[in-house]
Order: structure tokens, then sequence, then C-alpha cells
């Protein structure tokens, strides 16, 4: 079975830095480790399902959206040629990842 590395954009890991914030916050440290851990986990097991989700070109070419637990949006890309999953954002109770990330189109 082929595998892929799974890898986090700075912008991605300072999502999960914000939700880490904000349910802290807003519930306990406990929680809020647990819960951005459970999503690492849930990204890293693109690492062997690599072309999950939707599709969204739409936005930016090659990205595509799963949902972990119909709360938070992650969004992706895959490059076949490197096996290699890049996690672009984590988006969380709404957050528009479709303005942000279409943003990054412009400056290509």
């Amino acid at each position: 079975m082929k595998t892929y590395a799974v890898v986090f954009a700075p912008e991605a890991e300072d999502d999960l830095i914000d939700l880490y914030r904000y349910i802290a916050e807003h519930g306990s440290p406990a929680v809020a480790a647990k819960y951005t851990d459970a999503i690492v986990d849930y990204c890293e097991t693109l690492a062997t399902v690599p072309h999950r989700g939707r599709l969204r070109d739409d936005i930016r070419p090659g990205l595509r959206i799963t949902n972990y637990k119909r709360r938070a949006v992650i969004a992706f890309v895959v490059d076949d040629h490197t096996n290699t999953v890049s996690i672009l954002g984590v988006y969380y109770g709404g957050k528009s990842y479709e303005a942000e990330l279409g943003e990054h189109e412009d400056d290509q």
C-alpha cells in the first residue's frame, strides 16, 4: 500500500493553535488538547487514504475538503508525484475556508 507524508502548512498549525486556545478558554485545556490532537490524528489518516473528501477545483486547483465530526473543515492538497498531503487549513465552527483559500489563488 502506498503511503503519503502528511505535512501541515504554517497556516494550518496556526489554525490548530487558535482552536486550542478558543476551546481552552471556553472549556478546559484538557478538552482542547484532546480535540485538537484528534484532528491531527484524523489528518494523519490521509497518509493511507489521501484522496478522501471533496475536490474543490472551483476554489483552488487540487484543493480537497473533508470534515472532522461536522464541526471542522480540513483543507488539503495531494501531490501524487511526491506522495505528500499538505494540510492547508483547519476551519472550525463555520469559519469560511472558501474566501481565505481563494485569496491565495491570486498570489500564484
